[in-house]
């Protein structure tokens, strides 16, 4: 990693694979963040965030309270949580206090390598090698972190993380085929290989937090949840490591991407959404049905499942080339507390303890046929109840497979 330099301004570009498509450019002045849109851009006619940064000309600028300033489809690109404390960390060892990184500092080593199709120049990224990688290592380093034990490991970490947000360690590989082999994976793959995400534990997990999120992309998948492909790799010290296919990629072609909170530029650290936004939102993004329906059978599972961290950046939305959208696969499905123990995001106004009932009434809301809404009910139950016997099969452990078989279903 280069050492971290102060810009002024920021060229944005989009990347679908074939070659960089200049977006506008983001300045900064008396620390407010203006966009403008490149004129050709604006000509293609294509909204890569149709409610908060429609296609116009001229200079737009945001209210510093919410992302910083940054619109956000940008922010978007960001990492938070385990991603933004590798890069403060490392600020720290440059002797730089983080309160001096500005929104622009942070894309600009995001540069080419985000999710997503959004890329960012200059780029002060770390371009490294397709080198193997262990992930008993990544795991034993990320700890180190966590326990504010290791500066040493700090650019390696961070070089594997790109943007993907979340608190959970995580880093970006390349699986090949027969998932044995791994390498750092952030860049372009090398034949035989697929980019993957993986998790680690943070300190509140248990060492069976990776099984339990596997079983619940297993239940999700068997309840006809758009999933991506999952894997548990074997893990030395615990009962696996939690890693899921990108969705943002496919070969060489990259999808845009953009969060729910992004789009509705919605603080997901104080929930505020129902279920029926986010409905309304697939709707007028894909104006398709069929997504309709996989936005109202993933709040079904979220509600059954106890998934109550349901916030507004585990909600995402893909755009290819020609503009269509789709909401994107799940990801980031297990068993969780929301804040205050509610869910993060309502159902028909219920936060605090939503039921079938509920479900019915959005179901209906959203006009799908009544005999779907039950269906979809009864399919997601029935993968529920498989809960107990996969979480022994995968080595959960009895305390956790009891409690979460209490609350779900």
């Amino acid at each position: 990693m280069s050492n971290i330099t102060s810009v002024k301004e920021v060229k944005v570009g989009i990347n679908f694979g074939d070659a960089v498509m200049p977006v506008g450019r983001l300045a900064m002045r008396e620390r407010v963040i203006y966009f403008e849109y490149d004129r050709t851009f604006i000509e293609r006619g294509v909204e890569i965030s149709p409610l908060r940064l429609p296609l116009k000309s001229g200079l737009t600028s945001f209210d510093n309270s919410l992302f910083e300033g940054l619109p956000g489809v940008f922010n978007d690109s960001l990492p938070d949580g385990w991603g933004r404390l590798l890069f403060d960390r490392f600020a720290r060892t440059q002797g730089i206090v983080p309160s001096e990184i500005t929104p622009l500092d942070r894309l600009t080593h995001i540069g080419m390598h985000g999710m997503g199709a959004l890329v960012f120049e200059p780029d002060h990224s770390v371009d490294k090698a397709h080198d193997i990688i262990s992930l008993d290592t990544l795991a034993d380093q990320a700890q180190d972190v966590l326990d504010g034990t290791s500066d040493e490991v700090l650019q390696k970490l961070l070089s594997l993380n790109g943007s993907s947000a979340g608190a959970r360690p995580k880093a970006l590989i390349g699986v090949d085929n027969s998932r044995e082999h791994i390498i750092h994976g952030v860049n372009d793959m090398p034949a035989e290989h697929t980019p993957w995400l993986v998790k680690f534990a943070n300190s509140q997990d248990g060492l069976d937090a990776g099984a339990i999120e596997y079983v619940y992309a297993l239940m999700a998948a068997e309840a006809g949840i758009d999933m991506p492909d999952v894997h548990l790799f074997t893990a030395k010290k615990s009962a696996g490591y939690f890693a899921i296919k990108r969705f943002d990629r496919d070969g060489n072609k990259r999808h845009h991407m953009h969060t729910a909170c992004g789009l509705l530029h919605s603080d997901f650290r104080t929930p505020s959404l129902d279920y029926e936004d986010l409905i309304a939102l697939t709707s007028m993004l894909t104006r398709d049905v069929r997504e309709i329906e996989k936005m109202y059978q993933l709040a079904v599972f979220n509600v059954l499942a106890h998934n109550r961290d349901d916030h507004a950046k585990n909600f995402s939305f893909l755009m290819d080339e020609q503009g269509q959208w789709k909401l994107s696969p799940a990801y980031d499905l297990t068993f969780s507390s929301g804040p205050s123990g509610e869910q993060s995001t309502m159902v028909m106004g219920e936060g605090r303890n939503p039921k079938a009932e509920h479900l019915i009434k959005l179901g209906e809301e959203a006009k799908i046929a009544k005999d779907r809404i039950y269906e979809i009910i009864d399919q997601t139950q029935a993968s529920l109840a498989k809960w107990p016997e996969l979480a022994k099969s995968y080595g959960v452990s009895a305390a956790n497979i009891k409690l979460v078989g209490k609350k779900i279903g």
